[in-house]
């Protein structure tokens, strides 16, 4: 049996492991022990690493292999040595399933790995600086944190490439690393929390206290989700782990029910279907359209559109809602599709002042795309909610023909069931009005084909002949 005494860190196993290689010492005939070096005060990193063998010999891994190698060496275990030997000896006899995750040491390789990768990412997170009374000097900041793996040295190099010149102390029970502004150290060594990190809290830690009492909501309290997310033992070293047991328990005895009460109604959710007048309150109609809220349309709109035309027009031409132009002019129908709605005006001979102008739903309805606001098709509870204000045109014009532009303008008029399809071309009794359904404008637009096109404003041009001709 051979014994091999190193170091207990990574460079120094890998100096042996490579001189073992060369004398082909099998895993099983060696045994790997470890000493630790005298834990002289805050000895230079780079003094910890042996000297590398002269004869050594040169052996070729890939590049996932070598990085497991390397993270798995944090790993806490007493006997991780000897297995990381025996996965690079496997390697090296060309054993290439060692470092696959179906191996059974390549599963355990990779185990080993990421329980070291996520204790340094713990590190990050749960790392908590405290700053000290300047009277007392360097280091300014100190913390105490206690790993689950031996991710110390990596740790102390995210923060000294992050924290500039300030200076500071990590401590764990196995050790310290600290930062001068320029140099950091390491010391080996076990260490309690009160040699190192016994500080009072400062301003800064004061503000966050405050900052995490006012955003933590109760009422969205998810327990599991948030041990899993900020474990039990990490709570000891983060100044919020001293708030977290009594908010939780407040949570449970009832502030679960009155949290953020007054602007949980501002919240989004699930669109539930009901008849817009049966889900609206009890209170006064609005005074103008101006100051509609019955939907929600008016948040992103830049104004409501009313309609135009005079009130004893004969003829109402009905859209379905406002397009960009129309929202930022604050006028019916005077982008493209109004001005081919104009032509087909002419076409039938009809004259744009001498008909009335609106549309089923008062405010634009769009979605975003790039630096534009494309059309969005109103919902049927927002055609519903604005029916208010359409029944109040139908009642202040005097139109006796109606002639309505699609297929949203036909069912806010008739009814969700009533199709484009079915009323086309068709002359359909409404109250004391007629009805004339036919295409919007903006259909003609979106055809590719120029003979489709055509078709599409010949119908609407038809449909506006036939409203002029109607005696009702």
């Amino acid at each position: 049996m051979h014994v091999i005494a190193i170091d207990d860190e990574f460079d120094a196993w890998r100096a042996a492991a490579l001189d073992a290689l060369a004398q082909n010492l099998a895993p099983e005939s060696i045994d790997w022990r470890t000493s630790q070096a005298e834990p002289a005060l805050f000895n230079e990193t780079a003094a910890l690493a042996p000297p590398k063998a002269a004869d050594a010999p040169h052996i070729r891994v890939s590049r996932e292999l070598a990085s497991l190698l390397k993270d798995a060496a944090h790993f806490r275990d007493a006997r991780r040595w000897s297995f990381l030997y025996r996965v690079l000896w496997r390697w090296a006899q060309g054993d290439r399933s060692v470092a696959s995750p179906a191996d059974e040491d390549g599963a355990r390789l990779y185990k080993m790995a990421k329980a070291v990768r996520r204790a340094q990412h713990d590190m990050i997170a749960y790392v908590r600086f405290r700053q000290r009374d300047a009277s007392l000097g360097a280091p300014e900041f100190v913390a105490w944190y206690e790993p689950d793996h031996d991710v110390l040295a990596w740790g102390a190099e995210h923060f000294a490439a992050r924290m500039g010149r300030s200076t500071w102390l990590i401590a764990t029970p196995d050790g310290a690393a600290m930062f001068d502004g320029e140099r950091l150290r390491l010391e080996r060594g076990r260490a309690l929390a009160s040699d190192h990190a016994n500080v009072a809290p400062d301003a800064a830690e004061a503000l966050w206290m405050t900052y995490y009492r006012s955003i933590f909501n109760p009422a969205r309290l998810n327990e599991s989700a948030l041990e899993q997310h900020m474990p039990v033992r990490f709570w000891k070293g983060l100044p919020e782990g001293a708030l977290i047991p009594k908010l939780v328990s407040d949570a449970r005895g009832g502030a679960r029910r009155v949290a953020q009460a007054q602007s949980v109604g501002a919240l989004g959710g699930k669109a539930v279907q009901v008849d817009a007048r049966e889900a609206q309150p009890e209170r006064d109609a609005p005074t103008s359209l101006d100051t509609c809220r019955r939907c929600d349309l008016w948040r992103n709109a830049t104004q409501a559109v009313r309609g135009a035309g005079p009130s004893d027009a004969r003829i109402m031409l009905l859209g379905e809602q406002p397009g960009d132009q129309e929202d930022l002019k604050g006028e019916p129908f005077v982008g493209p599709a109004g001005q081919l709605l104009q032509d087909a005006m002419q076409r039938a001979g009809v004259a744009r002042e001498q008909v009335y102008l609106t549309n089923a739903v008062k405010h634009f309805k769009w979605e975003p795309r790039g630096k534009r606001r494309l059309h969005k098709t109103p919902a049927q509870q927002e055609v519903e909610a604005c029916s208010y204000w359409l029944e109040q045109e139908l009642h202040d014009v005097g139109a006796k023909v109606i002639v309505t532009l699609g297929a949203t303008a036909l069912a806010a008029l008739l009814g969700r069931r009533a199709t484009l399809s079915a009323h086309v071309g068709r002359v359909v009794p409404y109250l004391d009005k007629l009805v004339v359904a036919t295409y919007h404008p903006s259909y003609a637009l979106r055809q590719n084909d120029e003979a489709a096109r055509e078709r599409t404003v010949a119908a609407i041009v038809a449909a506006l002949e036939l409203a002029s001709s109607l005696k009702a």
